[in-house]
């Protein structure tokens, strides 16, 4: 297969994603309508090449270079398709913040499988993409609604082969994101996670998240309400984030159906209905306000499209 000519350029569009939606630890997850855009370009210089250029100040730590998520995402699209690597550059436009909850490592592995491919004239198959983005990322919640969009429940059983629901989420159910200064590494999230649980924390995740489903289904707030509770990760966590349970609590008290850690943390996810969004959504940055967080809640609503390469030329 011909590699691309120096300056042939694709921009891929890549949606945030809230991962867990509280009992669903590692296996549930959503992709929201906040997205990053990664402009992939072919550059001159050798396969090991990888020039980064962040276009907004909250990506500004990020680097190039061998190490960078993006980077080895590409790199194991050329060796899965048999193809000699190229020099690239990506210019991002970052709308999901680091470390914040909102998938935005998913983001990096998934524009790179994508985009790289792309660039390849798209050799592989998107169950492909799907199966090395799993197999990168190490756990399935953010980075298959991150490619595929919407509602996703992820799971392998005795065929030990990844399986995806596509879940329904009823359209008058709104996401309320309360994303704060405040950083939290995943790693450090799963730190102070137990290594065993109690059967009965177990049982009550399983019942919470069929009640959940059925909830988003057909959008029944008292289902929502009962089905965002966890015990496997969500009491561990809440000590990690400086005012998240008062959050939590505001966003309650002004009509949310259930409120829960936008994957690790720190930012909070709230479920409602439209006409409370915004009531909501100022309840939350207020109370974070009042202990001197700063933040922003946008409204958001389920995005069903997943990634896709929006635009390409040949150079």
């Amino acid at each position: 297969m011909a590699q691309p000519r120096i300056g042939k350029k694709v921009i891929v569009e890549v949606p945030s994603t809230t991962a867990n939606i509280g009992p669903g630890f590692d296996c549930l997850g959503a992709a929201l309508s906040l997205t990053n855009e990664f402009t992939i370009q072919r550059i001159e210089g050798s396969g090991e090449r990888f020039e980064l250029i962040m276009e907004s100040t909250e990506g500004s730590h990020l680097r190039g270079g061998s190490e960078n998520l993006f980077y080895r995402a590409a790199q194991r699209v050329w060796k899965a398709a048999n193809i000699e690597p190229v020099a690239l550059e990506a210019r991002v436009k970052l709308a999901v913040p680091p470390a914040r909850g909102l998938g935005s490592s998913a983001t990096a592995i998934v524009a790179g499988l994508v985009g790289a491919n792309a660039l390849m004239g798209s050799p592989l198959s998107k169950e492909k993409l799907l199966e090395l983005a799993i197999d990168i990322e190490g756990h399935p919640d953010n980075v298959v609604p991150s490619l595929l969009g919407g509602l996703c429940l992820t799971a392998k059983a005795a065929s030990e082969r990844w399986r995806v629901i596509r879940c329904e989420w009823h359209q008058s159910i709104k996401a309320v994101v309360a994303i704060p200064s405040l950083r939290l590494s995943t790693s450090e999230a799963r730190r102070v996670m137990p290594k065993n649980v109690p059967i009965e924390d177990a049982v009550m995740n399983l019942g919470a998240l069929s009640l959940l489903l059925k909830g988003l289904r057909i959008g029944d707030a008292s289902l929502i309400a009962e089905g965002m509770h966890d015990r496997l990760h969500e009491p561990y966590r809440w000590e990690l984030i400086k005012g998240g349970l008062d959050v939590k609590s505001a966003a309650i008290k002004m009509g949310a159906f259930g409120c829960a850690i936008s994957g690790a943390g720190p930012s909070v996810l709230a479920l409602c209905k439209e006409e409370q969004s915004k009531a909501i959504s100022y309840a939350m940055v207020k109370a974070w306000e009042s202990i001197g967080v700063a933040s922003r809640a946008p409204v958001l609503a389920l995005q069903t499209n997943g990634s896709a390469c929006v635009h390409e030329t040949t150079g």
